[in-house]
């Protein structure tokens, strides 16, 4: 999908970058409609544990691995569990805006371009958590999973999902959270160019494991966000940027900084004498 995409040359266009001000304006404004979405997506306690109960048989019929699998391994360690849950709750919104921040400075035209994927990716994601409010597989009685935020800490969610004013508890599907890591992993792997880049990978890789182990998300939440960055990638291409080429001068010769090129020096010669001899 990215062949051919060259990362931008070392020194930033500051030509593509936005105007500062405005760019703040327009992510804490994506912020704030991201806040007010969920909000408004809350109170369908009832259809949120149908439709999970839906996802939970459809997984099972597509025999897609067990989410308890997964959460098996945190289990074996309360460390674990912990560090698991604090990814979770800490890592999600500081990754993402610390993405966008560096690409601003370093890389405006990745800047642009990453901050549209991500606008269309949150936009299409709110949409489907109003038409279809899902209960993660941690309040789904039928999962047997085990809600390690609540039991071990820390979790960002009350106790009470049907009156959590935080967030809406019941917007499981898709699940932002990997969809933002993706983002952040494949958006730092196209704008670098260090061999090394590709472990940048680990973040989505490490997060799929952490929502799906602490029984915040399906399988199929973080199926259905990849589909949806996908058309979000084909619909929204990398502009190409021509890399700037230094100035090279006319290398110098014994004669001194005003000399004729060799090839000149040649075509001149054979010039003259073909004036001398008529």
């Amino acid at each position: 999908m990215f062949a051919g995409i060259r990362p931008a040359d070392q020194e930033p266009d500051s030509a593509a970058r936005p105007p500062l001000v405005r760019e703040l304006l327009l992510v804490a404004g994506l912020f704030v409609i991201y806040k007010f979405g969920r909000q408004a997506a809350n109170g369908h306690v009832d259809e949120a544990f149908h439709n999970a109960g839906h996802v939970w048989d459809l997984e099972r019929a597509a025999h897609l691995p067990g989410e308890g699998a997964v959460q098996g391994l945190l289990l074996h360690n309360e460390t674990l569990i912990h560090l698991a849950n604090t990814y979770y709750a800490t890592v999600h919104f500081p990754a993402t805006l610390l993405f966008l921040g560096w690409l601003y400075w370093r890389r405006p035209h990745h800047y642009v371009w990453s901050r549209r994927i991500l606008a269309v990716l949150t936009g299409a994601a709110l949409a489907l958590h109003l038409v279809f409010p899902l209960a993660p597989p941690r309040l789904l009685a039928a999962t047997g999973l085990v809600d390690t935020g609540q039991v071990y800490g820390p979790t960002v969610y009350g106790s009470t999902p049907a009156t959590d004013s935080m967030a809406n508890q019941f917007a499981a599907m898709p699940s932002l959270h990997f969809g933002w890591a993706v983002m952040v992993g494949v958006g730092l792997v196209v704008a670098t160019r260090s061999r090394w880049r590709r472990l940048w990978l680990l973040h989505p890789a490490i997060t799929l494991f952490v929502i799906v182990g602490t029984a915040n998300h399906y399988w199929l939440d973080s199926i259905v966000v990849a589909a949806l960055l996908s058309v979000a990638f084909a619909a929204l291409r990398l502009p190409r940027t021509e890399p700037v080429r230094p100035h090279i001068p006319w290398p110098a010769t014994a004669a001194g900084p005003y000399a004729v090129p060799a090839g000149a020096i040649g075509r001149s010669s054979s010039y003259a004498a073909s004036r001398a001899g008529r």
